[in-house]
């Protein structure tokens, strides 16, 4: 009756200081709750001291998570699923327990009774006695039901609250994901709240491209090459399923999440858990749902970068399109677009080559990278035009560094589109940076279009060019047209003070045609004008005057040199010709101080003084009378 009366009297006290312990209005953690628990449990017991062993899920282990009394020798700190024989039996003896968790120190009683409902055992009750009471049992087995039903009180209550923390946090990391047009800060604010809901535990983002660039993130490329390592994350990619890893030697387990949104999956979240063998469900639902919803937002911002990239580009492609058909020369239509590509797509070298049946290199196009025009650069293009010629199509080119036979390039991300225009034009547009995979396969895309609207303009450039040269060009001698030459005295006059006219006529050359025939009468022709070329290079302009007459425009010298220049000339034509001519000239200077004479004026006092040097003896040069005390 005394001991039932004393057991009755403990009952009603332990559960008096548990109800005060449960409607305290202090703010405990798990952990404080549980050590006031020991405290309550030593005084209740009247015991030397008490400890509480508690199942850790996330370890697979029990956990010594509170004793009144720290630092016995011979408690364990926690101790594995694994030594117990039947941890979900109710078999289990106090006896099998004391075996595992006492290490050393027999002197002291120990008092252990299991904690749970059920089969299913979640912890422990050690007291510890210097000689156990005889009315032990019958206390100690109210102590472990009143026990348990406190901590499953309380463990509801902490995990309701710690659930609402988190999914507060969820809720409110949702709001700024849905807020964020930033790739970045998504990818930031996932490894964020992760860190703060899970601070034990680390993170890697797996990601299927490069969507970032964070440096501080801990962003991995995405394994495709199926080793142990990588094969639960590419499963979790390509199935759009949770994975989890156990790896028990190295005492460690692996989640891989994937990022998934509504129109792909973008990565793969991976937790890795120290020291952890186990992921809890609720948990595990936690991180499936922080990784859907961070794939959602993920795909938000890389929609909306993909509108406003495909907007930019467009804007691209239209000006550049006003550009180049607007009437500029193609050197400034070059010099745009080189800078327009090193612009968008962040390039070292830019270049537009191309190549024709009259040339066997390659013809740089004036307004490219000046790399293009170097040594180094050949070997390279030439690489570059026969892989463009075996493969019949554009280039993209991750690491050319793989590619490259012969000679090293430092250039590793290589674009290359061909530029083709019926048969206006034939050549390639090269653009080169130094990383290798530095060009995204959208910029490749992109260039494609640019070149593709580049080349048509070009080619009417360069029609255009080429008309307006044969309209200025002489098609025999390739020297320019007498109306060129006239624009250029006329405008001379008006801009300048001092110029000089020759004009040369070929001797006797209806002899020439008579003996040789018309065939070499031309060839005479076009050696007199390569003489000429060669003398007036950089000071004047020479031009076919009429049959087998030429002119020299000299703007830029005195009447001393134009003189000394015309008879050098002369002299150089007989010994350069075959067969050897002579040839008459007449030379017009004029001064604007002296006199105001207009085109006609000067042509005509040439043209008098061409025809003095041929009616007294030919092979001779005559200075127009005006200025002939001049030398």
């Amino acid at each position: 009756m005394i001991v039932k009366n004393f057991i009755e009297q403990r009952i009603q006290k332990i559960q008096s200081q548990l109800f005060e312990l449960l409607t305290t209005e202090t703010p405990y953690t798990f952990e404080q709750f549980i050590v006031n628990l020991s405290i309550e449990m030593e005084e209740v017991a009247d015991a030397h001291f008490s400890a509480i062993y508690f199942l850790d899920e996330w370890k697979g282990h029990f956990r010594l998570y509170s004793e009144t009394s720290p630092g016995h020798p011979f408690l364990r700190n926690h101790f594995s699923l694994d030594d117990l024989i039947h941890p979900d039996s109710d078999s289990l003896s106090s006896k099998e327990v004391e075996h595992i968790i006492r290490s050393g120190d027999t002197t002291m009683d120990l008092s252990i009774t299991s904690l749970g409902s059920g089969k299913k055992i979640f912890g422990f009750l050690v007291l510890g006695f210097d000689q156990l009471p005889s009315f032990g049992e019958g206390l100690f087995k109210v102590l472990s039901d009143e026990l348990t039903k406190c901590i499953k009180k309380v463990e509801g209550l902490y995990s309701t609250l710690e659930e609402k923390k988190k999914y507060e946090l969820l809720y409110k990391v949702t709001s700024q994901f849905h807020s964020s047009i930033d790739t970045d800060g998504v990818l930031n604010e996932v490894i964020e709240t992760l860190r703060k809901v899970y601070p034990d535990f680390q993170y890697y983002l797996l990601l299927s491209q490069d969507y970032t660039t964070d440096k501080d993130l801990p962003v991995r490329e995405l394994a495709y090459d199926m080793d142990p390592s990588s094969k639960a994350s590419i499963q979790a990619y390509m199935k759009g399923e949770i994975q989890i890893e156990d790896r028990l030697q190295e005492k460690q387990s692996y989640l891989y999440a994937p990022l998934k949104g509504k129109q792909g999956i973008y990565g793969v979240l991976q937790v890795v858990a120290p020291s952890y063998l186990y992921f809890p469900r609720k948990d595990i639902e936690f991180f499936l749902l922080i990784a859907n919803t961070a794939g959602n937002a993920l795909e938000n911002a890389q929609l909306y970068q993909q509108s406003r990239k495909l907007n930019d580009d467009l804007q691209l492609i239209n000006s550049t399109s006003q550009k180049l058909n607007s009437n500029i020369r193609l050197t400034e239509k070059i010099s745009f677009m080189a800078f327009k590509i090193e612009q968008s797509f962040h390039a070292h070298e830019v270049g537009f080559l191309t190549w024709n049946e009259e040339q066997p290199d390659y013809y740089v196009l004036e307004g490219s990278s000046s790399f293009f025009t170097s040594k180094q650069c050949t070997s390279l293009v030439k690489q570059l035009e026969k892989m463009v010629e075996d493969q019949d199509e554009a280039l993209f080119i991750g690491d050319f560094k793989n590619e490259m036979t012969e000679e090293y390039s430092p250039f590793r991300s290589v674009m290359a589109v061909p530029m083709t225009d019926h048969e206006h034009i034939n050549g390639l547009a090269i653009v080169l940076h130094k990383e290798p995979y530095f060009f995204t396969f959208e910029s490749f895309k992109l260039l494609q279009s640019l070149v593709h609207h580049s080349t048509l303009a070009f080619a009417n450039s360069m029609l255009r060019e080429k008309l307006e040269k044969a309209v200025i060009t002489d098609y025999l001698t390739k020297l320019h047209s007498r109306i060129h030459l006239d624009e250029c005295v006329e405008k001379h006059i008006e801009d300048s003070q001092e110029g000089h006219l020759i004009l040369f006529d070929i001797d006797d050359f209806k002899l020439v045609n008579d003996t040789y025939g018309h065939q070499i009468g031309d060839e005479v022709i076009c050696q007199v004008a390569d003489v000429i070329k060669d003398n007036i290079e950089g000071v004047g302009i020479a031009a076919r005057w009429g049959g087998e007459e030429l002119a020299v425009f000299l703007p830029l010298i005195s009447a001393e040199e134009a003189h000394e220049l015309a008879e050098r000339m002369r002299k150089k034509v007989v010994v350069n010709t075959h067969p050897s001519v002579t040839v008459s000239c007449g030379l017009a200077s004029w001064n604007i101080l002296k006199s105001m004479p207009d085109r006609k004026q000067i042509v005509q006092r040439a043209d008098q003084a061409l025809y003095k040097a041929k009616n007294s003896g030919k092979n001779k040069l005559v200075v127009a009378e005006e200025y002939r005390n001049s030398f």
